[in-house]
């Protein structure tokens, strides 16, 4: 039976996330968009994630005006976002208000596909993501962060699935962070997910291992609808498969892909001129592009990779970096288990450093770590030990209801705090999730238009949404 499958692009946003640390400016991208809406991709995955914080921390870049004009350079391709419910694009949960404006938004500026998931697989923290996608008329994706341990079995993946289908998901992604699938435990996750739900299935996994091609090719085979690839400059290491790679390996059989190779190694020599400017540069740490079977022992995400060794770069402690590796899965454990991915990659990993580096397991604890073990973020795979509760927050109360429900609607308070830099209505959503962050653009970008102080009579394009 004939079964074409669809590629999901991923260099403008989960390849360079997780090799170069999210910095790869929409100045880069430009000049290939045209290229890449005339390929015939599934879609683009171009948006979401960490590139939003980096756009506004790191690049100064308005990333909703770069969502605008990506949709601009490719009116005939689909844009996909990576949305982590609940959280939004910011490391803590927000209010419903603000989680349906933001996505009312991000629809309304571009994208077409919301591939949404939780860090914990908990499903209460998906539900109201996934009907503001649809309502907004945007593909609502759920995404199941695969990781291994205990509880983590196949009966527990396609139970979560059905649950997924019947919120309403539109397609469900198998999203493997952390490179943790192999190829004979791909077939089979795939082929049970499949015989358990109509929806359509699609494959994200990262080539860390060196076996994402191999995991891949056997879940086209399991039935699998969709792929997540890279294109090969910025494939393997810590990023995908290489998108010409795996359009080659199925050209010509029953999955042809129908994607033109001539096209895409025309795209191809692009971006082996971005690559060689950011190995130059210093941006990709060749550490980054070598094979690494320790992430089936460390499950270590790649883009948490890369930003492990920036940290300890920053803090003169990269001779600490295999410590750290270890210390990661010791830190999950206690912490109940959850999926390695944002914000629990981020929460488990620095606390791993602070556990190596101070020398002493907990001594020093962040807020984010003690909420993860708290309750905040939701309900963990498996129940975090009451005596390691103590021990990290002492009497301090749990939560056992969806962490949003106790949060009252913020989205007025929010305009009103950043009433005073607002220009176009997605303002108040940046503020939202990088307040200090997001402030301190907007003053560079008033700065820019209006002179010294960013105060001037004529700015008459401000917008003060009501």
């Amino acid at each position: 039976m004939n079964k074409k499958i669809g590629i999901t692009e991923v260099v403008l946003r989960d390849a360079h996330q997780s090799l170069l640390a999210t910095r790869m400016p929409l100045s880069d991208m430009l000049p290939i968009l045209g290229k890449m809406d005339q390929v015939g991709f599934y879609s683009l995955e171009c948006w979401g994630g960490a590139t939003f914080d980096a756009c506004l921390r790191f690049l100064n870049e308005d990333p909703w005006e770069r969502l605008r004009i990506i949709r601009k350079n490719c009116p005939n391709t689909k844009l996909q976002m990576l949305f982590r419910g609940q959280n939004m694009l910011g490391y803590r949960h927000y209010a419903d208000d603000v989680l349906e404006y933001f996505v009312q938004r991000s629809v309304a500026n571009g994208i077409d596909i919301i591939r949404i998931f939780d860090a914990l697989n908990d499903i209460k923290n998906l539900n109201v993501a996934i009907k503001a996608a649809k309502k907004e008329g945007a593909h609502a994706q759920v995404a199941i962060s695969y990781t291994t341990g205990p509880v983590f079995t196949e009966e527990y993946y396609v139970d979560y699935a059905k649950r997924i289908e019947d919120a309403g998901a539109d397609s469900i992604c198998i999203k493997d962070m952390a490179a943790l699938l192999t190829p004979y435990k791909t077939y089979d996750l795939v082929k049970a997910i499949k015989s358990a739900v109509k929806i359509p299935v699609q494959l994200h996994t990262h080539y860390t291992s060196g076996l994402a091609s191999m995991c891949e090719l056997k879940a086209v085979e399991a039935g699998v609808d969709l792929l997540d690839t890279a294109m090969s400059p910025l494939a393997l290491g810590t990023s995908h498969a290489p998108t010409e790679s795996m359009v080659a390996a199925l050209k010509d059989t029953p999955y042809d892909t129908g994607l033109d190779l001539i096209l895409l190694n025309e795209i191809r020599e692009y971006f082996m001129i971005l690559r060689d400017k950011y190995i130059k540069s210093g941006l990709i740490d060749p550490k980054m592009l070598a094979t690494n079977t320790k992430a089936l022992v460390y499950q270590v995400p790649g883009g948490m990779l890369s930003n492990l060794l920036s940290q300890l770069k920053q803090a003169g402690k990269e001779d600490q970096f295999e410590a750290v590796l270890e210390e990661v899965p010791r830190v999950r454990k206690d912490a109940g288990y959850p999926p390695l991915v944002t914000p629990t990659s981020q929460i488990v990993g620095t606390q791993a450093v602070f556990n190596v580096i101070t020398g002493e397991r907990y001594k020093m604890c962040t807020n984010e770590f003690k909420d993860l073990v708290a309750g905040k973020y939701g309900t963990t795979p498996v129940p975090v030990d009451d005596e390691f509760v103590k021990k990290i927050i002492g009497d301090a109360p749990r939560i056992t209801c969806r962490p949003a429900d106790l949060l009252k609607p913020e989205l007025e308070s929010l305009r009103k705090e950043c009433a005073e830099w607002t220009e176009q209505e997605e303002d108040v959503l940046s503020y939202a999730q990088f307040p200090k962050v997001a402030t301190d653009f907007f003053k560079k970008r008033a700065e820019k238009k209006y002179g010294i102080d960013g105060k001037h009579a004529d700015r008459k394009e401000m917008i003060h949404p009501v």
